[in-house]
């Protein structure tokens, strides 16, 4: 079973000897309201268009993005989830030295160790609420001179989040590339959050997002990012297979990115549940908890009488699978990740945290 990308509910439910359909997973970070009923709809109505080849432009899709993002369509390339697009990036620009936010996801150090590049990693700290100063992140990048920072906005699994304005500054007052996985942000105030409106007046500025978290279909493999670098595009185009969207995952993604019932419930949502789950969660004395712009949230037992690892186990009898942290580097064993469900499953999720941390003694 994976320890680096949250349950593999297959692997753990035939070892329970349970439906995968029975286990809460709160590890994954996936929109509990599902995926979009009219990009569902969509591919239900064009089922036969499997039989065809997609457009191998993608207009309709990059029109669709286009106009979710507010960006440039010329701007947009399409990858079959936002960690092709990583490997992609990464491989194409070649850095020699790079910077890591961390802890953070384990992706992009395995992706950076592939072209042997030297890696600096710029630790955000328990003491300061994980929360990052954007200056001395500057001065940390220029002192090492490092030629790419990847970041993760918001950060997994830490919750942090700079501001565009903030993201801003680092490209003003670096000259490195800079790659931001927005995975998270549609969780959060992107007016405030995402840099996507930055991209066409920064050619060093290359925004990824997916689209299995927020939308809920890891299952289709899009994801999409951004930049007005000519040389990076064509690289990328050039870099992965013709047709590396699939027609469904295409007529999905066309009809989704419209949907603004869906958008909106969703954020609306899944903000009040991560209110809810950071209310509760620090009232249990045991824990120490800390402010997520994701819709995941990271909480450390201070009381250390019991290592995430053992909670999760207890956890898993009870049919909730919670993110052990131990394996993000800079957390230890009392770290843990929960991320937003449906407000029952939050409720007795709460409820069973609270039995588990006032019987451990």
């Amino acid at each position: 079973m994976s320890t680096n990308h949250g349950a593999n509910l297959y692997d753990l439910s035939n070892k329970l000897g349970l439906n995968k359909n029975e286990l809460k997973d709160f590890s994954s970070n996936i929109n509990p309201l599902g995926s979009s009923s009219l990009g569902k709809k969509a591919i239900i109505d064009n089922i036969d268009m499997v039989s065809i080849y997609p457009d191998p432009n993608y207009y309709n899709l990059k029109n669709s993005i286009s106009e979710y993002c507010n960006c440039n369509i010329k701007n947009i390339v399409l990858g079959s989830g936002a960690t092709e697009l990583i490997s992609s990036f990464i491989e194409i620009v070649n850095p020699k030295k790079s910077v890591l936010l961390s802890p953070s996801y384990s992706e992009y150090e395995k992706e950076l160790k592939k072209v042997k590049c030297d890696i600096y990693k710029f630790f955000s700290k328990k003491e300061k609420k994980f929360k990052v100063d954007v200056d001395e992140f500057i001065d940390y990048i220029n002192i090492n001179k490092c030629d790419l920072v990847v970041i993760c906005n918001p950060n997994n699994p830490t919750g942090f989040a700079f501001s565009k304005n903030e993201i801003k500054k680092i490209l003003e007052n670096t000259s490195a590339f800079l790659m931001v996985d927005e995975t998270y942000i549609e969780f959060t105030d992107t007016q405030t959050y995402s840099s996507t409106h930055l991209v066409d007046n920064f050619s060093k500025l290359f925004v990824i997002r997916g689209t299995s978290k927020f939308f809920g279909t890891p299952g289709i493999r899009l994801g999409y990012g951004l930049t007005c670098n000519p040389q990076i595009q064509d690289s990328i185009i050039n870099h992965i297979d013709l047709w590396n969207i699939n027609t469904l995952a295409s007529i999905m993604g066309e009809v989704m990115f419209t949907d603004s019932d869906f958008i909106d419930t969703s954020s609306s949502v899944l903000k009040c549940e991560r209110e809810f789950l950071l209310r509760e969660l620090s009232s249990i004395e045991d824990l120490e908890v800390y402010h997520s712009d994701g819709n995941f949230i990271l909480s450390q037992i201070k009381t250390k009488k019991i290592t995430a690892s053992k909670l999760r186990e207890i956890l898993i009898e009870k049919k909730f699978i919670i993110r052990d942290c131990n394996s993000f580097e800079g957390l230890d064993e009392y770290f843990f990740r929960i991320c937003t469900l449906n407000h029952d499953d939050n409720v007795l999720l709460i409820e069973s945290l609270k039995d588990i941390l006032k019987n451990e003694e």
